[in-house]
């Protein structure tokens, strides 16, 4: 298969990335200082990611607000201009298709980013729900990410509008006579922006930040063990079209007004499943697990409990270098679920002991305001 390059493909083997391919791309998982220095870099100061991969995409027209709002369960006519909001592309079987993120850029005009393995079926699935809108693939624009304690910072010193940016807003702006769009959002638990530019500027851009003292160049591994630690989810692993939002604990995701007694209850794929789940609680839920020891927990193994009757299974794993150890998310039986519970994992032929804790791992540090 023919891997797709990013608009900094070039700049990635000038710093030294070891590329692996991820969803398509060819993509940088490190550079030479290695995944737990990046990632605690960005704990620490400020990481400049690559997301470029990502699908971004513009849907516009007459009843814009009305069409996404019959495909998430998010109240989009609330969404203030240039405000955004977490959202899932439900199946009418209650299951998630994708999870991404919604800006509103005008009164009937929506910013999507959707993510980089699903963005072909994403872009497909919107496309069948338009009836008159406009959809438009931001094919040529990059997408870049600057995340950490330093990089309010660093964006004053690029573009002091967006520095003043509070969680989830975003704003369009002019960087060295190039315009962007830039929002306070980010897949790290930390203070950050993302940065959606033409890609022809990407590299220029890119190069200008690394130039700052405090911005390293972070790739996917470290991204991976961040977002983990914040306790945020992964389509492919944390959601699926087997799962639903309640199982994955992302019911905050349903707005008040597409719920059930809401003002304007259900309408998208999946509701009646959906509210059904909420009353009754599904067999399983998300839960954050810390080993034991230093030993690591996969992906797939298999959870316990300690009679060693299985009762889940991990669906994300990593050494948490802020946390200071093994960490994991699982899916397990919701009497389980409880923080404190002792459980253990199946690593080849040992049980590792294991304990369900809260999420997030590390505090997450979003700019509020």
């Amino acid at each position: 298969m023919t891997l797709l390059h990013t608009p900094l493909d070039a700049l990635h083997r000038e710093l030294g990335a070891k590329m692996v391919p991820f969803a398509g791309y060819d993509m940088p998982v490190q550079y030479t200082a290695g995944i737990i220095k990046e990632h605690l870099h960005t704990r620490e100061a400020a990481g400049l990611f690559d997301v470029s991969h990502m699908g971004q995409v513009l849907i516009e027209g007459e009843g814009s607000a009305a069409l996404l709002e019959s495909l998430v369960p998010v109240d989009v006519q609330a969404l203030a201009i240039n405000q955004q909001t977490y959202a899932l592309l439900t199946t009418p079987s209650g299951g998630v298709l994708d999870d991404l993120i919604i800006t509103r850029w005008g009164e009937e005009q929506f910013f999507l980013v959707v993510n980089a393995g699903c963005k072909t079926q994403d872009i497909a699935h919107l496309r069948a729900h338009l009836s008159g809108q406009t959809l438009t693939v931001l094919a040529e624009h990059a997408l870049l990410a600057l995340q950490g304690p330093a990089a309010r910072a660093v964006m004053h010193t690029l573009c002091p509008q967006a520095a003043q940016l509070v969680f989830m807003h975003g704003c369009q702006a002019v960087i060295d006579g190039v315009a962007v769009y830039i929002t306070c959002s980010g897949y790290t638990g930390e203070d950050g922006f993302e940065i959606s530019v033409p890609a022809a500027a990407a590299e220029a851009l890119a190069r200008r930040l690394l130039a700052i003292e405090s911005v390293q160049a972070i790739g996917l591994g470290a991204r991976d063990s961040l977002r983990l630690e914040a306790g945020l989810c992964l389509y492919g692993h944390e959601l699926s079209t087997e799962i639903d939002p309640v199982q994955a604990g992302l019911v905050w995701s349903i707005s008040k007004a597409r719920r059930e007694d809401g003002a304007r209850a259900g309408g998208f794929p999946g509701a009646e499943v959906i509210f059904q789940r909420i009353a009754q609680k599904p067999a399983l839920c998300r839960v954050g697990l810390t080993v034991d020891g230093k030993r690591p927990v996969r992906e797939g193994q298999p959870v316990m409990d300690e009679a060693g009757r299985q009762v889940g299974e991990i669906c994300s794993a990593c050494y948490g270098a802020s946390a200071g150890g093994p960490i994991a998310m699982a899916y397990i039986e919701r009497a389980l679920g409880q923080p404190g519970t002792k459980l253990q994992v199946g690593v080849r032929d040992k049980l590792l002991p294991v304990t369900v804790t809260t999420m997030p791992f590390t505090p997450r540090r979003y700019f509020r305001g």
